[in-house]
């Protein structure tokens, strides 16, 4: 199945290259790619889409593998970055940078400057892990087992989405649809700089799974069980938690809360892999990558020039998907 699914990814990658809004044909796609072809097929392949597919690549994986590894320690099926709190703690940093310190005042001048939209990203992250944070030293300092950890994100999500939604219906009007694009997840206009943003995350959360992979297994168990194993259950549960909320934090910073990429994948994923759970993290990744590239493609084709947002699309597909997903598992 693995061969399967590593194909798929790579005909997910042709297509998204090959189709779009504007149709190109099919030679100078080719062209583009190998430097040549007219001056508009090179932006719109090299400039436009190239970096959106990088970038939902990226952020595919690292929502999935998010969802994964918080299902996994907190042994809840329904465990994702937005239960835990860890998307409306980007959420909310990301409306309070839009609607407030976007302006700032400017050294050496009598103006105001504007910061950086592209800065977004890193306010979006910064939120998802003081969120991944504050469930961290609630967990530990009440000693909270891994279902009030889960309802301890979901309340804690709950203030900071409460809290976005009111700064936005009081002073979102100058910003209102920059910020409901981004709430709505998408990856409408994204460049290089996003997909290089994500790049170092990404790296670093795949270089991790190898160190905390037997770790992970013995998470699946309580607590008392899993020590007698040996495992140092507080410091492996914390490497975990903070690998999976900063893949989130960054995924969500980038390109928006994209929901259920992080609730579907890892269920997807662990059927597919049937009873061979090292194979559970290899599907995810795979999948993780193709289902955000293929829902960026059908918004894209579905809504033509006013594209419909990934988040959207993943949340249509995501649904069936999970109801089959549940009739199919015991």
């Amino acid at each position: 199945m693995l061969p399967v699914s590593l194909a798929l990814v790579l005909s997910s990658l042709v297509a998204a290259v090959f189709m779009g809004i504007v149709d190109i044909p099919a030679e100078d796609v080719l062209s583009a790619l190998t430097g040549g072809g007219s001056p508009q097929a090179r932006s719109i392949i090299l400039d436009i889409r190239l970096p959106r597919i990088a970038t939902g690549v990226l952020a595919g994986i690292q929502f999935a593998l998010a969802g994964l590894l918080l299902q996994t320690i907190t042994r809840n099926p329904l465990a994702d970055p937005s239960l835990m709190g860890v998307s409306q703690g980007a959420t909310l940093a990301v409306t309070i940078f839009l609607l407030f310190t976007v302006y700032v005042f400017n050294p050496g001048s009598h103006t105001v400057a504007e910061l950086p939209i592209g800065w977004l990203p890193i306010a979006g992250m910064t939120g998802g892990m003081i969120a991944g944070g504050i469930i961290y030293l609630l967990a530990f300092r009440l000693e909270l087992s891994p279902l009030r950890i889960t309802l301890c994100g979901i309340a804690i999500g709950a203030v900071f989405h409460a809290i976005a939604i009111g700064l936005i219906a009081g002073w979102g009007s100058a910003r209102i649809e920059i910020i409901l694009e981004w709430l709505s997840g998408s990856l409408y206009a994204r460049t290089w700089d996003h997909a290089l943003f994500l790049l170092p995350f990404t790296i670093a959360g795949l270089l991790t799974l190898p160190v905390i992979q037997r770790p992970l297994i013995m998470l699946q168990f309580d607590a008392a069980v899993a020590r007698s194993f040996g495992l140092s259950y507080k410091r492996q549960f914390s490497l975990v938690l903070l690998v999976s909320c900063a893949l989130a934090a960054s995924a969500v910073g980038a390109v928006g809360p994209t929901v259920f990429v992080g609730l579907v994948v890892p269920h997807l994923a662990r059927f597919l892999a049937g009873r061979h759970f090292s194979l559970v993290i290899p599907f995810t990744i795979v999948l993780g990558a193709v289902i955000v590239t293929l829902g960026d493609l059908i918004g894209r084709l579905a809504g033509g020039a006013e594209e419909v947002p990934i988040g959207v699309v993943t949340a249509i597909i995501g649904v069936p998907v999970m109801l089959a997903l549940l009739r199919k598992v015991p």
